[in-house]
């Protein structure tokens, strides 16, 4: 009744206040407006519109769990902003989840991490800090963050493994956004100390799929070859690869790390991190990766051409997922050229709309 009359105040001082009060009388009363399900756990996902967040949506789609026992609520920017503690707040307020996937973060390329640090380091800290302090707060049962490969040391041996996090200092360009991540790791482990809080974090290799930033400038490895691939079919022009193509990486398919990502929520009991890659022998050159994405869209291979003026960048970043394997022996992970395929057939189909 109170939250009823309350509402029904902040509409009168809107409209009073003309169409602008209007408008920010009805997004104060929908923020307030508390959600309502019979499922048994309401899972809260940030940075849920994203590449991870779409993978998850998609997995949960079919699964039987999910469909049962779960009501799934994907946040936007649209919902709020979580460098806001009110907002922040009111989102948990309003959903009451018994348990959080925090994908949301301040990203960005190359560039905006070296020229922007302290904002990289400030605004993920914020964010984290305001989502893990309501996790506390509103009682969540358990909160799974989402780390980076690029959090481990610079300077370090392969493969890298998740005792190795805190080893030495990430590397200089994106040291802001890797110590923020880095502090998600540190008060996992102080949160279940001091509170008793279940709260964990995975730390993914090279992600790709539908849904990606296609961004040739900002995107990573396999969106961006997709999106140059689409515009050298278009232009029929060549399409060029900077560097040799010889570095190795792991990437895992974005539906693929969904699945293991609710598995996570689920099943592991662990505040120390868990890398989610496929293994060490599933490593595949830039090169091969170039070919498949050429052979997926359709463009003769003799047209990818190697710009082996430009720099090739660190050889392997060779992740070991030893610790996954002891959990889930057996699960298999789509194969690469099968990944690739799905995400050029969906970026070509969705070129008006996607992210790029």
């Amino acid at each position: 009744w109170e939250e009823e009359m309350s509402s029904r105040t902040q509409l009168a001082l809107g409209i009073a206040a003309g169409a602008a009060g209007i408008a920010v009388a009805l997004g104060l009363i929908s923020r307030r407006r508390k959600f309502r399900t019979n499922k048994e756990r309401v899972v809260l996902v940030t940075g849920g519109s994203g590449l991870v967040g779409q993978g998850i949506r998609t997995f949960i789609s079919t699964d039987t769990e999910a469909s049962a026992n779960e009501e799934w609520v994907f946040l936007s920017s649209k919902d709020g902003d979580l460098k806001s503690r009110a907002d922040t707040e009111a989102i948990f307020r309003k959903y009451r989840p018994t348990h959080v996937i925090h994908l949301a973060a301040k990203v960005g390329g190359l560039f905006a991490n070296q020229k922007f640090k302290v904002e990289f380091y400030r605004d993920n800290i914020i964010i984290n800090d305001n989502v893990m302090e309501c996790c506390r707060i509103f009682g969540v049962k358990k909160l799974v963050s989402c780390l980076s490969t690029c959090i481990f040391p610079d300077k370090t041996t392969y493969p890298i493994d998740e005792t190795m996090v805190h080893n030495g200092p990430p590397h200089k360009s994106n040291e802001g956004y890797a110590y923020a991540k880095r502090m998600i790791d540190v008060l996992n482990r102080c949160y279940a100390d001091e509170y008793g809080c279940n709260m964990t974090s995975i730390i993914p290799t090279n992600i790709y799929g539908p849904h990606d930033n296609f961004n040739i400038q900002n995107g990573h490895v396999i969106p961006g070859l997709i999106h140059k691939a689409y515009n050298a079919k278009q232009s029929g022009e060549n399409l060029h690869i900077w560097g040799s193509g010889t570095p190795l990486r792991q990437f895992i398919f974005s539906e693929d790390l969904a699945a293991l990502t609710v598995w996570t929520l689920r099943e592991y009991q662990d505040p120390e991190p868990i890398i989610l890659s496929v293994g060490e022998e599933d490593e595949v050159s830039i090169k091969d990766v170039a070919l498949m994405v050429a052979e997926a869209a359709g463009l003769p291979l003799e047209r990818v051409v190697f710009d082996t003026d430009k720099s090739d960048g660190q050889f392997k970043k060779t992740a070991c997922n030893d610790k996954l394997r002891k959990f889930r022996p057996d699960y298999k992970f789509k194969p690469i050229k099968e990944g690739i395929k799905e995400s050029v057939d969906w970026f070509f189909a969705n070129y008006e709309t996607a992210r790029k």
